[in-house]
């Protein structure tokens, strides 16, 4: 059966940020509407949507789409204001910022859920029954290939320090990563990038050194990558770079070899949430046999012990590394929303790349 995807754009006046809306009819009478907001680029889910209805042909399903911070927010608004007071109901929340879900179930905004599907998922990917891992996703270093030559191209996070020490010219406002201060996923990264790896500290001094070109998102990454504005991208989700390879971008992709984080975007079902039934069966799908073999075959791609994808440089599989390191969907997260704690990373981070706080922060307030 065909099924027409109608795309609105629109913009949100007041508090709500501007989001993309895309939606996917029902192709039998329709019986429920199921609305999920979500940071997820809609290239990546609409396989996912799809495959979803033709098991439930008769739910229509409205995709609202958000960069992390904004996403978080609303869901944090209805849930504050309660069941029926907010227009900005979801049925599903998604988001690479699995941090924030966690936040979320803490405070009493998801609703628990258990089946058959979420009884198989690692102790890694879910939390009390509530918050759900779906998929794996490295952090990768993204580059031209024909604007980066071979013997530069960088394999590890030394490596990278080393070429912008022995090539500043070369490569000054030439590398792209996320401005961490409005990409939430980008902020996570790099706090698990400051746990593990003593070189932290010299790669963002680096980063300083080269003018670092900061983003918010992964897609205006790729989009600056495609343009030739930057040839090379540090810590952006290997499952939308190699997205855009298959589309044809001109783009190549390095799995580190000194350590992987290796994220697993996450799923919750709120309180708000008016199509209960729906929302529990949208997720057991995705964490079933057949939501995964879509989600690594037309999706996300990656595979947690299956072979790298077709063309990606790296170890053989992610687990084959010896430095698969997954981001635990867990209350070890909470630390990572710890305000105060933000607030000194944030202003470290900004020290050793030169970027300023936005006016607002500087009052105290959050980003």
């Amino acid at each position: 059966m065909i099924r027409l995807a109608l795309a609105l754009v629109i913009g949100l006046s007041g508090p709500a940020a501007a989001e993309e809306m895309t939606r996917f009819p029902a192709s039998e009478h329709e019986r429920t509407t199921l609305t999920i907001r979500s940071a997820a680029d809609l290239d990546a889910m609409a396989p996912l949507i799809r495959d979803y209805q033709l098991l439930y042909p008769d739910v229509t399903v409205v995709y609202h789409e958000y960069i992390t911070a904004d996403l978080f927010g609303e869901v944090a608004a209805a849930c504050a204001a309660g069941r029926g007071a907010s227009d900005y109901a979801a049925d599903v929340v998604i988001s690479s910022s699995v941090d924030h879900l966690i936040k979320l179930a803490n405070d009493g905004c998801a609703r628990s859920h258990r089946s058959i599907e979420t009884g198989r998922q690692p102790d890694w990917a879910a939390w009390r029954d509530e918050v759900f891992g779906f998929t794996t996703e490295p952090a990768v270093i993204a580059y031209r290939p024909d604007l980066v030559p071979r013997e530069d191209l960088p394999h590890s996070r030394v490596e990278l320090v080393d070429l912008l020490r022995r090539k500043p010219d070369a490569y000054a406002g030439r590398i792209g990563s996320y401005d961490i201060t409005l990409s939430g996923i980008g902020y996570l990264f790099a706090v698990y990038d400051a746990r593990a790896a003593a070189t932290y500290g010299r790669l963002v001094e680096a980063f300083g050194r080269a003018n670092l070109q900061v983003r918010c998102c992964t897609g205006d990454l790729i989009a600056d990558l495609q343009a030739g504005r930057i040839v090379i991208g540090y810590n952006l989700l290997g499952s939308y770079v190699y997205g855009a390879i298959r589309r044809g971008a001109r783009l190549g992709l390095v799995v580190p070899r000194d350590y992987t984080l290796v994220l697993s975007r996450a799923v919750l079902v709120p309180v708000t949430a008016r199509a209960v039934g729906d929302a529990f069966a949208f997720v057991d799908y995705l964490l079933s046999e057949r939501g995964q073999r879509i989600s690594h075959e037309q999706a996300f791609f990656f595979h947690r012990t299956g072979p790298l994808p077709e063309g990606v440089d790296g170890p053989p599989s992610l687990a084959a590394a010896g430095a698969f390191r997954p981001i635990t969907v867990g209350p070890v997260l909470l630390a990572v929303q710890d305000r105060a704690k933000r607030a000194r990373f944030l202003a470290e981070w900004r020290q050793s790349i030169g970027a300023e706080a936005p006016r607002g922060e500087r009052r105290g307030e959050e980003p």
